[in-house]
């Protein structure tokens, strides 16, 4: 039941509770009916006979009958005797009734005879010149009760029709019903894929809790996009002011290095300089995130040569692998055209190899293959390698899987190359075993 969506579960406690109506009220009718069919019976018997005097006249010593005496009405017999005499002096009896069944003066007996069951009615009358004679009133409660069992049937053939219509009826109402929910329910899924705070839910044409709800969540939108537009601000507004200081501060570091110093100085002020460098290009990586939460970065796409640009970004940083012991090898298949923003691509490589040569221990290694009209980059190095646990953190902002060499990068070039990937629709994943290494790979779509 916890399973069910709220539509389904109204829908069926419906079903239910109206099915529980429905069978309430037919025994209840049933029930009523059947007492009410037996005394009718009753009824109908006792006033057809009372009635049968009308019928019986004695002229000229002569008992008379009309033929109403013998007319078969409500299913009811009439028949008549004399006085302790079982002999029939004229009337009807149904086929197969015991002729011999004892007079009960006023009294409706109830006569099994074989399956068939039968009310009888004796009543006395007197006939005018001539002396009392037996009246009997024969009716069939078989055929009674037969009759309201048709009823039963139909019924019963038609309670699965009603439970149809119950569950139709249930549906659209209940669909009526939360269609409210249904549109705060796909407002807030369009929010979270576009990721676009401005969009609101925006029902209207009600007051009652959902409605209430839906406006309530709007206001939290709201202050959300606002906090957020805040917060894009503060980080674009402090970067830009970080820039002129990162900038004076690295022309007079270069201007003192110029000089002859003690190494000791001379390391020391190498230090700075390393750090302010991580500074500048972390800087310059918030003011680009920060174009992107804006919508101010421009995108330009066009025809790009996946293949040569790999072969340029794989020269560039072998001078830089090298410098650190490393080799850089490449294995590119040619000729692989995708539909991308080349600066963009060449941000992606470069935090990418960047990330693999300061992690490598003795090489990195770079693939581009074509493969069923898709591009595959991988990018795998031999280094510390990466918990599995933290795997699906490194794209996040700030985020170092080991903080005590947080001095090795800014935290943010993971969560660039992953805005690149959305961008230009490619895919990702990353894969790593610790002390063995890590292996990025990116998945583009071919042009043509």
């Amino acid at each position: 039941m916890r399973h069910l969506s709220i539509k389904a579960r109204l829908v069926l406690l419906h079903t239910i509770l109206m099915t529980l109506v429905i069978f309430l009220v037919l025994g209840i009718l049933f029930s009523i009916s059947s007492n009410e069919i037996l005394s009718n019976v009753h009824d109908t018997l006792m006033t057809r006979v009372n009635e049968s005097y009308e019928y019986i006249s004695y002229e000229d010593g002569l008992l008379t009958f009309d033929n109403d005496f013998i007319e078969i009405r409500d299913n009811i017999y009439l028949s008549a005797y004399e006085p302790d005499d079982t002999a029939l002096i004229y009337g009807k009896l149904p086929r197969g009734f015991n002729r011999d069944v004892a007079f009960e003066e006023g009294m409706i007996q109830e006569v099994d005879i074989g399956e068939v069951t039968y009310d009888v009615y004796d009543m006395s009358v007197p006939i005018d010149g001539y002396h009392t004679i037996i009246v009997r009133g024969v009716v069939s409660l078989t055929a009674a009760q037969s009759e309201f069992q048709n009823t039963l049937r139909i019924a019963l053939i038609l309670l699965p029709l009603l439970m149809v219509l119950e569950v139709i009826i249930g549906y659209l109402l209940s669909k009526r019903a939360m269609a409210p929910v249904s549109k705060i329910t796909s407002t807030v899924k369009d929010i979270r894929s576009s990721k676009d705070l401005s969009k609101r839910i925006a029902l209207k044409g009600g007051s009652d809790e959902i409605y209430v709800l839906a406006d309530t969540f709007d206001e939290l939108l709201a202050d959300v996009d606002k906090s957020i537009a805040r917060e894009k601000s503060f980080t674009s507004d402090v970067a830009h002011e970080l820039r002129t200081p990162i900038a004076t501060m690295k022309l007079a570091i270069e201007d003192v290095l110029r000089h002859d110093l003690d190494q000791e100085v001379k390391d020391d002020i190498m230090i700075i300089k390393n750090k302010n460098d991580l500074m500048a290009k972390m800087v310059s990586e918030l003011l680009n995130l920060s174009r992107i939460d804006q919508g101010r970065l421009v995108i330009e796409k066009g025809d790009l040569d996946l293949s040569e640009l790999t072969e340029v970004m794989i020269d560039e940083f072998k001078e830089v692998a090298t410098n650190k012991g490393l080799t850089l090898e490449s294995k590119i298949d040619q000729g692989i055209i995708i539909e991308a923003d080349e600066t963009l691509i060449i941000r992606l490589y470069t935090n990418v190899l960047e990330n693999a040569i300061k992690f490598a221990k003795t090489k990195v290694e770079v693939f581009l293959k074509k493969e069923d009209q898709k591009a595959i980059i991988e990018i795998r190095d031999d280094g510390i390698g990466i918990k599995e646990e933290d795997i699906p953190k490194i794209f996040d902002r700030f985020y170092q899987v080991d903080p005590s060499r947080n001095d090795k990068g800014s935290g943010l070039g993971l969560s660039m190359v992953k805005w690149i990937l959305e961008v230009h629709d490619a895919s990702y994943e990353v894969q790593s075993k610790i002390d063995i290494g890590t292996s990025f790979i990116f998945t583009f779509k071919i042009k043509g």
